[in-house]
C-alpha cells in the first residue's frame, strides 16, 4: 500500500505533537509536560483512535503520544491504519499492567514506549516528564521509514514461520544430532535502545537455534517490562529466551535479557571453561541501565576472540566504550548500518570510534553472526575443543589471557 511520508521540519522548528488518550486529565497533563519544553508544541488532542486518525491526517503531526486502551477504536487499530497511510513516530504511554500490549504496539510500528508510574490516573503521571520530552525531541533523528519496514518484516517473518518457510541454515556444520544443542563455543552480546525490541525480534527469529553461541542482550527498557519482553521472544523465536537471573550458567541456544533495572555482566565460573551472568545494580547516578558498555567489557574479558559485540539501533552512545574494550581483547565488533537503523546514534558512535569490523543492515547481520560462529568453531578445533587446556576462553582463573 502506498504511504505518504510526513513533511520535513525546517531547522529550529518545533516538534508538533498530537496527544491521544481517553482520559481528559491525562491529555491535559501530557500536553502540559510536553509544552514545558520550548522546542515542543501540542497541536491537537484526541480521546479515541477515530478522532486521532482524523487529526493525524488533517494536522500532520511530527509525533504522537498514544494510549492503547480507548473506546471506539483502540490503539492497535489506530497504529495499523496510521502506519499503512501516513507513518508517524508514535510513543506509547502505558501502565505496567499492559506490558504485553506494549510489545504488540512496537511490532505494529510504534517508535518507543514510556511506562506510567501506576495503573491509575493521578499526579504521579508527571514523573515521566523528562523521559517523555527526551523521546519526543529525538524525532528529528528518527527514520520513520525504517520503523514501518521493521513492522512489515515482522509480519512477513511470522507468516513464513506459520507456513514452515524458514531461512535455510547449515546446522550440520555444528554436529547437531537428534536436536541436541551443541556445546557453547562463543558469546554474542547485543546492545540496543530506541527501535531495539522489533530489531532484536527480527534478528533472533532469523537465526537458527543450533548456533553454538549464548546470546546476552542489554536493551534499554524500564524495569518490569524485560520479563514480558523475554517471554514474548521465547514464544516467537526458536531460542530459549529468559530474563537473566544472577549466576545463571551460559548455555548455547539460550538468550539472556538483562533485567530493566540492572546491568548484566559475564564472569568465568567452575567447571573450567564455563561462564555465568551476574545481575548487578547500576552505579549511583548511572544514566543508562542496562548498560551495553558493561556487558561488552565483561564478556570480552572472559571470552576474548570468542566474543562478538553487536550495536543495534538506539540514541546516545552506549556500547561504544564497551566495543572499544572488546576490540582490544580480540573480539569481533558488528554494528547496524546507521543509514538503515531506526535510530542511528548508538551504532554511529561505535563506528566513529573506529572499532567496528563490519557495518551491516539488520537483514544482513544473521550471515555475519554465522561467520562468527564458524570462527569460534575453528578456534575450538585448533585449540583442542571447547574447554580444552589450550582453549582461548572463557578466560579467568581457569584460562589463559595470553592466547588470542
Amino acid at each position: 500500500m502506498e504511504t505518504l511520508d510526513p513533511p520535513l521540519r525546517a531547522p529550529g522548528q518545533k516538534v508538533r505533537v498530537l496527544v491521544v488518550d481517553d482520559s481528559a486529565y491525562n491529555r491535559q497533563t501530557i500536553s502540559a509536560m510536553l509544552e514545558s519544553d520550548p522546542q515542543i508544541e501540542v497541536i491537537g488532542r484526541a480521546s479515541n483512535g477515530k478522532e486521532a486518525l482524523r487529526q493525524a491526517f488533517d494536522l500532520h503531526p511530527d509525533a504522537i503520544t498514544l494510549d492503547l486502551e480507548m473506546p471506539e477504536m483502540d490503539g492497535f487499530a489506530f497504529l495499523r491504519l496510521l502506519m499503512a497511510k501516513r507513518p508517524v513516530p508514535v510513543i506509547v504511554i502505558s501502565s505496567h499492567s499492559e506490558r504485553d500490549n506494549v510489545f504488540r504496539a512496537l511490532e505494529l510500528g510504534a517508535m518507543d514506549f514510556i511506562a506510567k508510574p501506576g495503573r491509575h490516573i493521578g499526579p504521579d503521571l508527571r514523573m515521566i516528564q523528562d523521559d517523555l520530552v527526551l523521546k519526543i525531541r529525538t524525532v528529528a533523528r528518527l527514520s520513520v521509514v525504517r520503523l514501518l519496514a521493521r513492522a512489515q518484516a515482522l509480519v512477513e517473518q511470522r507468516s513464513d514461520r506459520s507456513t514452515g518457510e524458514l531461512p535455510a541454515f547449515d546446522s550440520g556444520r555444528y554436529d547437531v544430532g537428534g536436536g541436541t544443542q551443541p556445546p557453547m563455543l562463543g558469546v554474542l552480546g547485543i546492545a540496543a535502545s530506541t527501535g531495539g525490541p522489533p530489531a532484536i525480534q527480527q534478528l533472533l527469529c532469523a537465526l537458527p537455534s543450533t548456533l553454538p553461541l549464548a546470546i546476552v542482550i542489554a536493551q534499554h527498557m524500564p524495569a518490569r517490562f524485560t520479563r514480558a519482553f523475554a517471554a514474548r521472544l521465547d514464544k516467537i523465536c526458536a531460542f530459549q529466551v529468559v530474563e537473566a537471573s544472577d549466576a545463571q550458567v551460559l548455555k548455547a541456544g539460550t538468550v539472556y535479557i538483562a533485567p530493566g533495572a540492572a546491568n548484566l555482566e559475564v564472569e568465568s565460573c567452575n567447571p573450567p571453561g564455563a561462564a555465568r551472568v551476574r545481575v548487578r545494580p547500576p552505579r549511583q547516578g548511572a544514566a543508562i541501565v542496562p548498560s551495553g558498555d558493561m556487558l561488552f567489557k565483561t564478556a570480552a574479558d572472559v571470552f576474548g576472540p570468542r566474543f562478538c559485540a553487536l550495536v543495534l539501533t538506539g540514541m546516545g552512545s552506549d556500547g561504544r566504550e564497551g566495543a572499544e574494550l572488546a576490540r582490544r581483547a580480540g573480539a569481533t565488533v558488528l554494528a547496524e548500518d546507521p543509514r538503515t537503523a531506526v535510530m542511528p546514534g548508538m551504532p554511529g558512535s561505535a563506528i566513529d570510534a573506529g572499532v567496528v569490523d563490519q557495518v551491516l543492515a539488520l537483514e544482513e547481520l544473521p550471515v555475519a553472526i554465522q561467520r562468527f560462529a564458524d570462527h569460534c568453531r575453528g578456534l575450538a578445533v585448533s585449540s583442542g575443543g571447547p574447554g580444552g587446556r589450550h582453549d582461548t576462553g572463557p578466560r579467568g582463573d581457569s584460562g589463559s589471557s595470553s592466547e588470542r
